[in-house]
């Protein structure tokens, strides 16, 4: 018969339950109490989020700084007005806001105009009632333009005729208004040439005729003497163009007397084919003499 034999020193006690527990107990009060932790975070975590602050300048130097105090896009050799190390600052405007100290003035206010009262403000409306009869109003009528009758051929061709000769006229007018007429003033030895001599004689004779048979009364009667200037044009046909005092008398009588015996003695003989062949105007300028005694006289 074979005896066995058990090893009881492995048997777990009821003492040794309650030793385990109490340090387990013991080792979880402790963590509170004391704050022990576990940190879990990665150490090359922080080298991944290290930051770099970047200047921009608005000018570039061909050379490189030697000891650079800013890391920015381009180079630049010094760029600022102080002597001290200042923050950074652009010349634009920065979105952001800015904190300032101070007090800002009140513009808005001061420019705007003082409230007005209110029964200043308050403006009265004339109202009147609805009126008890009403009129209506007649429906006008729009008179319709008359409409264009049929034109025939010939009458088309009738108009087209009309046309053309008034078009001719108006041509026919501005050519005549656009030629200058040559003027011709016969003076000094001018007036001693053969084809002007007869014609002047002529004329002289004339004026000085009428002017003695028309000596102004006035002149007579109150002794008034005197010479001015008168220039005589004549249209070819010897009518009177124009005549005007160049250098006045000094008297108004004379003057206006000289004036009116021209006009009598007008109209002249029309002028000869040798004088219109450079002359469209014949200008005669003389000097008019009223002498004591009624006596009228040109001078060549």
């Amino acid at each position: 018969m074979t005896e066995v034999v058990r090893d009881n020193s492995s048997t777990v006690t009821h003492g040794d339950r309650f030793g385990m527990t109490l340090f387990l107990a013991l080792a979880v009060h402790a963590i509170l109490i004391l704050g022990v932790g576990f940190d879990l975070t990665d150490p090359d975590a922080n080298d991944a989020l290290t930051t770099m602050e970047v200047t921009l300048v608005h000018n570039e130097s061909k050379t490189d700084p030697e000891d650079a105090e800013y890391l920015a896009q381009a180079n630049q050799e010094g760029g600022g007005n102080v002597q001290e190390k200042v923050r950074d600052s652009s010349p634009f405007s920065n979105p952001l806001p800015t904190e300032e100290s101070g007090m800002a003035p009140d513009s808005r206010r001061a420019l705007a105009p003082p409230p007005m009262p209110e029964q200043e403000s308050r403006q009265e409306v004339m109202s009147a009632k609805q009126a008890p009869d009403k009129v209506d109003s007649e429906p006008q009528q729009i008179e319709e333009p008359p409409r264009p009758t049929d034109v025939t051929a010939a009458q088309l061709y009738e108009r087209s005729r009309q046309i053309a000769e008034i078009s001719a006229e108006i041509d026919d007018m501005k050519k005549a208004y656009q030629i200058t007429p040559r003027e011709t003033y016969v003076r000094g030895a001018k007036a001693r040439e053969h084809r002007f001599a007869a014609y002047l004689d002529a004329w002289r004779a004339k004026v000085e005729r009428i002017g003695n048979l028309n000596y102004p009364e006035e002149a007579v009667r109150n002794d008034i003497t005197g010479d001015l200037l008168l220039d005589v044009a004549i249209n070819p046909d010897g009518t009177l163009k124009s005549v005007r005092v160049l250098r006045s008398s000094g008297h108004e009588v004379l003057d206006e007397a000289a004036e009116n015996i021209v006009r009598l003695a007008a109209p002249f003989p029309p002028l000869t084919e040798a004088i219109l062949e450079d002359t469209d105007v014949l200008h005669i300028p003389r000097i008019w003499q009223f002498k004591s005694g009624s006596m009228l006289g040109l001078t060549r």
